[in-house]
């Protein structure tokens, strides 16, 4: 089905023979980056997701929503959509992924989903692909805003959104962070735990992001980080210590 990453998926469609209802899953490569990428967006972000291992394959159940670069291209700037809404939803989206450090979220690596609601339109941006997820070492793979894919969704940020609300809309998603990571906080432990005995990237990705990291948030405690999970555990207590709930 796609020659595009590094784990060559394919899709498959099961359909019930009662009422010919079907529902579409991929069927990839296990690797390590997906695997946690995936249990990181089960915990700390507001969507769930559904995957089986079994040895080295992996089965993913296909998450519903409009593909970002067709979003991009010919859906955002729709009479009926509020552009603040998705602006906001991008700028928390952006956040996340820092935080949690999933990378390469251009438009074509996650959808849209959109919801009509009693007064208005609801968005959600969902990531889709988890292959890069802690594995990069350069810091701007883990934030959409520089991907010249995204730049759209980053012209509307631009255009309908000031400093304050960014800020806003960034403390918001920081604080659903907290309420999940304490009420997760046994789960989050077991992933840390087994995630910080792997070799998830090379030395040289640990280092360059490390530092960057410590430059991004003026804060030299990511210096003694020793891998990729001691950052995303280092991002969760700053957070912590941070956020007033």
């Amino acid at each position: 089905y796609c020659t595009f990453g590094n784990t060559h998926p394919f899709r498959i469609r099961i359909v019930n023979r009662l009422n010919d209802v079907y529902d579409y899953f991929y069927v990839k490569k296990a690797d390590s980056s997906r695997i946690y990428g995936l249990e990181l967006e089960e915990i700390l972000s507001p969507n769930q997701v559904n995957y089986l291992v079994d040895e080295d394959t992996m089965i993913e159940e296909h998450i519903v929503g409009l593909p970002g670069d067709v979003f991009n291209k010919g859906k955002i700037h729709q009479d009926d959509y509020n552009p603040t809404r998705i602006a906001k939803e991008f700028v928390k989206f952006n956040e996340r992924c820092l935080v949690t450090l999933l990378g390469d979220m251009r438009s074509y690596n996650f959808v849209v989903q959109i919801t009509p609601d009693f007064d208005d339109i609801q968005f959600r941006i969902r990531a889709i692909d988890f292959d890069q997820q802690f594995y990069e070492g350069n810091i701007k793979v883990y934030m959409p805003q520089f991907f010249k894919e995204n730049f759209q969704l980053v012209k509307l940020c631009m255009e309908h959104l000031t400093e304050k609300t960014v800020q806003q809309y960034k403390q918001e998603e920081l604080s659903s962070i907290v309420h999940r990571v304490r009420s997760e906080r046994h789960r989050l432990t077991d992933l840390r735990d087994v995630s910080s005995k792997e070799e998830l990237t090379t030395r040289e990705n640990i280092l360059k992001l490390k530092r960057s990291m410590a430059e991004y948030y003026k804060d030299n405690a990511y210096k003694e980080c020793q891998n990729m999970t001691d950052i995303i555990e280092l991002n969760l207590k700053n957070i912590i210590r941070q956020v007033k709930l």
